[in-house]
Parts: structure tokens; C-alpha cells; sequence
């Protein structure tokens, strides 16, 4: 009798601990063929967030002068507002973009008995994680020229993105598992991520919602994080502990999903593919 994969969440961290040094393997993989043929290399992972800052300057100081709505809020500040936003949709838009592609794009891993699977989510969430942390790191020396300051309560940011990465990778692994059998998914999680910058407080501030329409955008689970990123790294505010918890809890039961549906589909991955 073949025994199914165990959805149990401390056999996942046993795996993902045994497995450290390939997830390390494939990251550093991944994260060097995104870059392959180019002249300036990783520098590229830069580079990139440097230009955005710059076109965000111009537009939003010069061409659509923005405040943030506060009054302690300087117009130039708006730009560092925006990005940490920015940073935190752009890594559930690429944990999230990649996943119904995963497993159908490693299918040659699908048909080695030997290999973990389970840890292909993992890669991708770490992958992405590295694109991210570039980009707080400019968020924050930009907000030192900006701001002239750099809060101390930028320390409790991890305690932030904790939860929401284990909520990505629970998306990961629940999307990726899906889409080997339902290959629309992937313009669905298109759609979704176009409608994730709108419906998040990216571009705005949560009080420019409308009072009845508050409660849906708190739903929508990027709307705790970038508001309490912002209050950390910008503002100098502690994080809000009980929602926190909540979120932190929250997180980990979607994650357990994710990794239930993952473990209960991969058996016929091989089939499928």
C-alpha cells in the first residue's frame, strides 16, 4: 500500500530543514538564470528598483504633486509611501504569478521519486522574498535622504512579512497544485494580481476609503501588511500585536490548506503531466 504524502505542518518544516541546502541550490539557480546573457548582471536586480524610484519621483512630485492625506506627511515622502506598497503587492505577484506554472514547468522533477516537490513552493516564495529585500533596503535609504531617518521599529518589519510569507507559500502550493489540472488558473491568477494593486492601499491611504467599503479592502489579506510595513519602517509606529496574532494565525491555517490540497493532488501529477 502506497502511504500519501503527509499534509502535517511539521513534517513540511522537517523537509524544508533536510532540504535547506538544495532550496538554497535552486534559488541561487534561479536567481543567476534570470540575469544570464545580460551585461550587468545581478546588478540588474538594482538597477531596476533605482529607475522605478526615479520615474515615481517625477510623476508624483512633478507631474500628479501627491500628499499622502496626513498632515505630518511631506509631499517627497509620498514616493517612499508608495514603494514599500509597491514592494510588498510585488512579492505576491511573483510567488503568485509563477505558481500555476510551477509544477508543469518542473515536470521532469514530477517523474524523479526521489525528489521533494513540496519544497518547489518554498524556492519560489525565497526567490521572490530576495527581489523584496532589495527593495526595502532602497525604501529605506531613500527614505534617509527624504526623511533624514531610519526608525528603529524598522526591526519588527520580519515580524510583519513572518505571516505573510507563510500565507504566499500557502497560496504557492495550493495554486500550483490546481493548476496541473485546470490550466485556465493561470489567467484567473493574472486577473487576480491586476485587481490585488487596486484593491490594496497601495497608491492611496485606507482612509480615502469610503467608510462602507473599509471593511472589504481589510479583507483583502496584502492590506494588513502594507499598512503595518508602512507604520514600522516610515512612521516609527509598532505593529498592531493583536491583529498580529490574528493574521499570524490566519496565515497558517491557509498555509495548511495550500499544503493539504498540494500533498492530497501531487499523485497524479505524474499522470497529468
Amino acid at each position: 500500500m502506497i502511504e500519501r504524502p503527509s499534509a502535517s505542518l511539521l513534517i513540511y518544516a522537517h523537509s524544508v530543514r533536510r532540504y535547506s541546502d538544495l532550496i538554497s541550490q535552486l534559488v541561487q539557480r534561479e536567481f543567476a538564470q534570470r540575469y544570464r546573457g545580460s551585461v550587468l548582471g545581478a546588478l540588474w536586480a538594482f538597477v531596476t528598483p533605482l529607475i522605478m524610484v526615479m520615474v515615481y519621483t517625477f510623476v508624483f512630485t512633478v507631474v500628479f504633486p501627491t500628499r499622502w492625506g496626513a498632515a505630518d506627511v511631506a509631499d517627497t515622502s509620498f514616493v517612499v509611501i508608495y514603494l514599500v506598497g509597491a514592494i510588498i503587492h510585488g512579492l505576491f505577484a511573483e510567488a503568485v504569478g509563477r505558481a500555476p506554472s510551477l509544477i508543469v514547468g518542473n515536470a521532469n522533477y514530477v517523474k524523479k521519486v526521489v525528489f521533494p516537490l513540496e519544497i518547489l513552493p518554498t524556492v519560489v516564495v525565497a526567490g521572490a522574498l530576495i527581489t523584496a529585500t532589495i527593495g526595502f533596503v532602497i525604501a529605506m535609504l531613500l527614505n534617509l535622504v527624504l526623511a533624514h531617518a531610519v526608525q528603529w521599529t524598522t526591526i519588527f518589519l520580519p515580524l510583519i512579512l513572518i505571516p505573510y510569507l507563510v500565507l504566499l507559500l500557502g497560496m504557492v502550493l495550493l495554486i500550483s497544485a490546481l493548476g496541473v489540472y485546470l490550466r485556465d488558473i493561470g489567467q484567473a491568477t493574472g486577473v487576480i494580481i491586476t485587481l490585488a494593486l487596486f484593491l490594496t492601499p497601495v497608491f492611496y491611504p485606507i482612509t480615502a476609503i469610503p467608510e462602507r467599503f473599509r471593511t472589504y479592502i481589510y479583507l483583502n489579506p496584502l492590506t494588513f501588511v502594507v499598512e503595518q510595513a508602512r507604520e514600522v519602517m516610515l512612521f516609527g509606529h509598532f505593529p498592531n500585536w493583536t491583529l498580529l496574532a490574528v493574521y499570524s494565525l490566519c496565515s497558517l491555517a491557509f498555509f495548511w490548506l495550500g499544503l493539504f490540497v498540494f500533498q492530497r493532488a501531487r499523485g497524479g501529477f505524474a499522470d497529468v503531466l
